[in-house]
């Protein structure tokens, strides 16, 4: 098929001496045979009283499997996208036993072959006024559409808008629907605007404001990430809205607009107990951010197209735990450092390749744990590796209990959260899609060897 997702279908009829019948759409067995799960909304009949009565060429917006109900047409259809098959041309006959699924932005046009002839659109966004979109020449020379009545004959009636359609030369291309990045100002946001070029990157945004229709991806990096404070009553309104109540919100009108909604979850939705966590694992959150995460979670599963991203103990630019024990160690700090906390750390870098690696080779739709490879380390032995990269003794870095750890603060009446103490992710589900996280020791590595930024 010269035209990237134009997918021709035989419909079988059913008929008897009263006539016939038809499954114009059924979803079961379109899918099956090749159609996009595209969601239509609304169905538009084109009556066309005699032959020879033409109409286009449009790129419209939005995706649509075109029919005839009654008679015949000659069709046509120009690719009209941004992309390498600019201009690419396909044309094909149209009875009541055919029926063609076009991509939005490929050009749609048709010539009637028999008087009385019904032609049917089925689309999956809402017809409006004033809506732009590209629209090219039924004469075009390039692309040379052979119609089999003449453009120029007395057969043939053309209304003057289509008459004025520009040459394909003149044609803007219709872009491709666009990347949202949601929390782009965070150590992660970051990482996925340099992953995502091109891709609009915003910190916060009001959803009521946004025009939906104009993207196909969401990226949600954006989270309540202060798990000590989550536990205060201001901090647990907080992480609720940011960890659950807004992720909900985003599934909702992924599930309305067909979009893939990307949201990134947490270890701390389980309780640590297992050595190694599955995605499949039941949900036990020992805290506020676990739970405010784990309903996140389980929000955004509830849209068709989603990949929920859970990770753990995650590295990129700005303040971390890897730069914060950089600089003790060059300021001749020996700290004391938790050893009874085991887990992987995931470098942002990893992290948004994953997402990116996951997104573009349409992966299956679920939950997926992403972190960096190689054995589970305490943050003890972390900050161990840490010190000795930057020319400091390991023993230097004590190690210490949890309980010990935060006595000072809890005597203190500081509200701290309990945190899991294996957040050990597993990785097989992720390795099956072709993707190969690389060691933490060796991004660690790296990572220390770049410029504090």
């Amino acid at each position: 098929m010269p035209i990237p997702g134009l997918v021709v279908l035989d419909i079988p009829l059913h008929g008897d001496a009263r006539g016939w019948f038809k499954e114009n759409w059924q979803r079961e067995k379109h899918i099956a045979q090749g159609l996009p799960d595209f969601g239509p909304v609304q169905n538009n009949m084109s009556y066309n009283a005699s032959r020879g009565a033409t109409r286009g060429i449009h790129a419209e917006p939005w995706d649509k499997l075109v029919s005839v109900a009654t008679g015949r047409v000659f069709a046509a259809w120009v690719d009209l996208r941004e992309g390498p098959s600019f201009g690419a041309t396909y044309w094909t006959e149209i009875g009541p036993d055919k029926a063609v699924f076009v991509p939005r932005g490929v050009g749609n046009s048709y010539q009637a072959l028999e008087d009385d002839t019904v032609y049917s659109y089925l689309v999956n966004d809402h017809w409006r006024p004033g809506i732009a979109y590209p629209a090219v020449s039924l004469s075009d020379p390039t692309a040379a559409i052979p119609w089999p009545l003449d453009l120029s004959s007395d057969e043939v009636e053309i209304s003057e808008k289509d008459r004025a359609n520009p040459l394909l030369a003149d044609v803007t291309p219709m872009a491709p629907r666009r990347t949202l990045i949601i929390g782009a100002h965070g150590q992660l946001g970051r990482a996925l605007v340099a992953a995502f070029p091109g891709a609009e990157a915003v910190g916060r945004l009001d959803l009521d404001s946004v025009s939906w229709r104009d993207y196909d991806l969401v990226l949600n990096a954006a989270a309540w990430t202060a798990v000590d404070a989550a536990e205060t009553p201001e901090g647990r309104l907080g992480a609720w809205q940011a960890n659950a109540a807004l992720p909900a919100a985003l599934a909702r009108i992924a599930t309305d607009h067909r979009l893939t909604l990307v949201h990134v979850s947490s270890d701390y939705v389980f309780d640590g107990t297992a050595v190694e966590h599955a995605e499949d694992e039941p949900f036990a959150p020992l805290g506020v951010y676990g739970q405010s995460k784990a309903a996140g979670d389980l929000a955004v599963a509830t849209a068709p197209r989603h990949y929920v991203v859970r990770t753990s103990w995650v590295i990129g630019e700005g303040t971390n735990f890897v730069r914060t024990m950089a600089a003790l160690a060059e300021r001749g700090v020996a700290p004391s450092v938790v050893a009874d906390q085991v887990g992987r750390l995931t470098f942002t870098s990893t992290l948004a390749a994953a997402i990116k690696h996951l997104v573009a080779s349409q992966a299956p739709y679920g939950t997926y744990n992403v972190t960096n490879a190689g054995e589970p380390l305490s943050w003890q032995e972390i900050a161990a590796e840490v010190f000795e990269l930057s020319g400091r003794s390991r023993d230097d870095v004590t190690p210490v209990t949890t309980e010990a750890y935060f006595a000072d603060a809890i005597a203190a009446g500081k509200p701290i959260s309990p945190r899991p103490r294996n957040s050990a992710l597993a990785l097989a589900k992720l390795r099956a899609t072709g993707f190969e996280p690389e060691d933490q020791r060796e991004m660690l590595r790296r990572y220390l060897a770049q410029p504090l930024r």
